[in-house]
């Protein structure tokens, strides 16, 4: 079976590939290493094979694992891509550098409160539930413009992009095609979608980032 190290530079190659097919500049694509569940032992050869960007669900998690490797690398960049409680709103923004899963009015107001208070400011993505399931996070479709726009303009956070995980038994090509349109209409400039399954599709629909795991560090 081939090691994660292997696993990852399979996976960077076919990002390329996939940039190339869809007319993309090289490296406009960032690749998110999904590393939940995995410990810091499995992550460690992974960062050591140059990979700076990685992602976490749990906050909990994420605060037993990556204060010791951020200290031995600390140019490295971790996402939070699972959903966030408001509760813990103070953690995620003193550990994480990019929040992906802002989704509603309550996160959006407890995250610009803890802004204010540590003076720190993690890159804000709005989570779209493009597929309007219930047992998902993320804003309905046809509401995410004008929360994004209340989110600049009520809170004063700067938005910088969109994410999505389509439901699992559809074609995520017009999940990926409506998280484009909408990134468009609220002028963002990242779209964070596709991941181990589907990750070519969605940079050929104009992904800026792919959050892969299981591609990588095998099955959970």
């Amino acid at each position: 079976m081939a090691s994660a190290v292997e696993q990852f530079f399979t996976v960077k190659a076919k990002i390329a590939a996939a940039e190339r097919e869809a007319g993309r500049l090289a490296g406009a694509v960032t690749l998110v290493a999904v590393s939940k569940t995995f410990d810091a032992n499995a992550v460690r050869p992974v960062i050591e094979a140059g990979q700076r960007v990685f992602g976490e669900n749990r906050v909990q998690e994420a605060q037993g694992k990556w204060p010791a490797l951020k200290e031995v690398s600390p140019d490295i960049e971790l996402h939070l891509i699972g959903p966030l409680q408001s509760n813990k709103a103070k953690e995620a923004v003193a550990l994480f550098d990019v929040i992906e899963t802002v989704d509603r009015e309550k996160i959006a107001a407890e995250l610009a409160k803890e802004i204010a208070r540590q003076g720190r400011s993690p890159r804000l993505y709005i989570q779209v539930n493009t597929g309007s399931e219930p047992q998902k996070a993320g804003i309905e479709p046809r509401e995410a413009v004008a929360f994004v726009t209340r989110c600049r303009t009520v809170h004063g956070l700067a938005i910088e992009g969109l994410m999505c995980i389509p439901p699992a038994d559809e074609n995520p090509g017009p999940h990926f095609a409506l998280l484009e349109k909408l990134g468009l209409e609220s002028s963002v400039e990242k779209l964070s979608m596709g991941m181990s399954g589907d990750y070519e599709t969605a940079i050929a629909f104009g992904a800026t980032s792919v959050r892969v795991g299981s591609a990588i560090f095998g099955a959970r």
